[in-house]
């Protein structure tokens, strides 16, 4: 039966129809599936393709796309698996303390030379990221991941096997580069997946391993070296870095925004995790292509000096100075607990490495639960603010005072981990009951952890576009600070007692704690500033 015209040309087409038709420019269920990783979930898909359309059949306008095709879970479990690939840096690290003696007994040295491999681990440690996080954030996460993998297992096969001091030095050297990135690829790969409103969680989960691994390796290189030797604990970062690549270039796909936009556009064969590129053939011979509308390719080169453009910043360098000298303090207490247990209470190793759990499960206590304050914060934030926050939608963050939503939560815990630091001063100064020595270390690492927490979240959500090489900034000023806070601590511990030490730190954290009110006051407009004179500078190459 034929249609009349009139009532054609007279009535509206019908919302659905307009559907099908801007659909075409938006991944569907089958372009999104398995592209780049696990599907994303039929809600998320639901919400953004009912997003096209208005109520009342008016005219349908088109949504941004979702911020990741990826579900809660399919986050989570990436960013926890970034997160565990990223303790073989801070594990690397203390794993080796045990040792110290060992070695150098068996390389015929002194215990000042060995230390000075602790120290330059440290330094690199702190540089290194700098070239492997810019690196990343223009070429994306799995080469990065590559180089790291390849650099850190060579130096381990050659830590375990060599018999010279000048070898253990640059083999040390070259472990810590190969380490030290996989941090601020762990907390890039969050930044990918997570918008600002749900970003303290999953920082949270990808400081996990960076948490476990200064908790653990003292009492894992103890034991090793104890019933081992000490080229065992090089075997065994070799054997426990090898599974954990493996898995990662098995399963974790590739995040970078640059490269993959919202995770619905493929990278190259080779930038492909095993089971993408599995599934990426099987969609390519259904006829299946991808939408490229959600990449956004970066047009900057590698850049290794692009960390140090951060501390140039206001902001950032007030954010990134208050954070290392929070750490400083911190690594100071964490490289000197073992000889203060020792000569105090004259523990052997194992104990030694097992008293400093509590530090490691107090950090641990946090980042389950304090990371949720920090969602909570932005949530309340938004609803002054009269912003609705849409489920996987990213959130244009000059209309928040991001400051003050981080630092709020930060600054309580400022003064509560300066109390908790001069109560385990004074009770090992003192000689008080273990017990009373390992709660206020427990809580210690609750607090200075909450405080770090909030100022990592500031620094990556101030810098979204290039989230590596803003935890690289992070990493190397702190690997600085800490480096010189453990050169520092024995001998001024030795020279004014460990209680009065205490006292120190927490007094410097305390009168430093005012810069983070400044932040909070002046950051919108020196932010803002900052923007400015970055598009004036993109104006000026475009003209020229």
């Amino acid at each position: 039966m034929a249609e009349d015209p009139k009532t054609t040309e007279s009535t509206p087409p019908r919302v659905e129809t307009q559907i099908d038709s801007s659909d075409r420019d938006l991944p569907t269920a089958k372009s999104i599936d398995h592209f780049n990783g696990p599907p994303e979930t039929k809600e998320t898909i639901a919400d953004s393709t009912a997003g096209h359309c208005k109520a009342g059949g008016q005219d349908v306008q088109p949504d941004e796309p979702p911020y990741s095709i990826f579900s809660h879970r399919e986050k989570a479990t990436m960013i926890v698996l970034a997160s565990f690939t990223a303790i073989i840096s801070p594990l690397s690290g203390a794993i080796y303390l045990p040792a110290l003696p060992s070695l150098a007994r068996d390389l015929n040295v002194s215990e000042s030379l060995i230390n000075l491999t602790v120290t330059t681990y440290l330094i690199l440690q702190g540089v290194a990221p700098s070239f492997i996080g810019n690196f990343s954030d223009v070429y994306g996460r799995r080469p990065a991941y590559m180089i790291c993998c390849i650099v850190y297992l060579a130096a381990n096969i050659g830590l375990a096997v060599q018999n010279s001091y000048a070898a253990l030095m640059t083999l040390r050297c070259l472990q810590s580069c190969g380490s030290s990135a996989t941090i601020a690829l762990g907390s890039a790969v969050a930044a990918d997946l997570a918008t600002r409103a749900e970003r303290g969680k999953y920082l949270g989960y990808a400081a996990m391993g960076v948490t476990l691994g200064p908790a653990l390796g003292p009492t894992i290189g103890g034991l090793i070296d104890q019933y081992l030797g000490w080229r065992a604990i090089f075997w065994f970062l070799t054997i426990l870095s090898g599974v954990l690549f493996l898995i990662l270039f098995t399963f974790l796909p590739e995040t970078c925004r640059n490269v993959v936009g919202n995770g619905s556009v493929p990278p190259p064969w080779w930038n492909m995790s095993l089971i993408a590129y599995i599934e990426q053939r099987r969609l390519r011979r259904q006829g299946i292509e991808p939408d490229n509308e959600t990449i956004k390719p970066s047009r900057k080169r590698p850049n290794p000096f692009a960390a140090l453009k951060i501390l140039g910043e206001k902001e950032g360098f007030i954010t990134l100075g208050f954070g290392a000298i929070m750490y400083g303090g911190y690594y100071m207490l964490l490289t000197t607990l073992s000889s203060q247990l020792a000569s105090r209470f004259g523990f052997p190793s194992v104990i030694i490495g097992l008293c400093y759990l509590p530090l490691g499960v107090g950090s641990l206590v946090y980042r389950h639960t304090g990371g949720f304050l920090l969602d909570w914060n932005f949530r309340r934030h938004a609803r002054a603010a009269g912003i609705v926050i849409s489920h996987n939608r990213q959130q244009d963050v000059a209309a928040l005072p991001i400051e003050k939503i981080r630092l709020q939560v930060s600054l309580p815990f400022v003064f509560l981990a300066s109390g908790l630091i001069i109560a385990y001063g004074w009770a090992m100064e003192t000689k008080s009951a273990l017990a009373g020595i390992e709660i206020s270390l427990f809580f210690c690492g609750v607090f200075t952890v909450a405080s770090l927490n909030g100022l990592n979240t500031l620094i990556v959500d101030t810098h979204v576009g290039t989230p590596a090489t803003a935890v690289a900034a992070n990493n190397l000023c702190r690997c600085l600070v800490g480096a010189g806070a453990a050169a520092v601590g024995a001998p001024l511990i030795d020279r004014i007692g460990m209680g009065w030490t205490s006292v120190f730190v927490a007094g410097v954290w305390i009168c430093l704690s005012p810069l983070l009110w400044l932040i909070m006051a002046k950051g919108p407009s020196w932010r803002e500033a900052e923007e400015k004179k970055e598009k004036e500078q993109r104006a000026d190459s475009t003209v020229a």
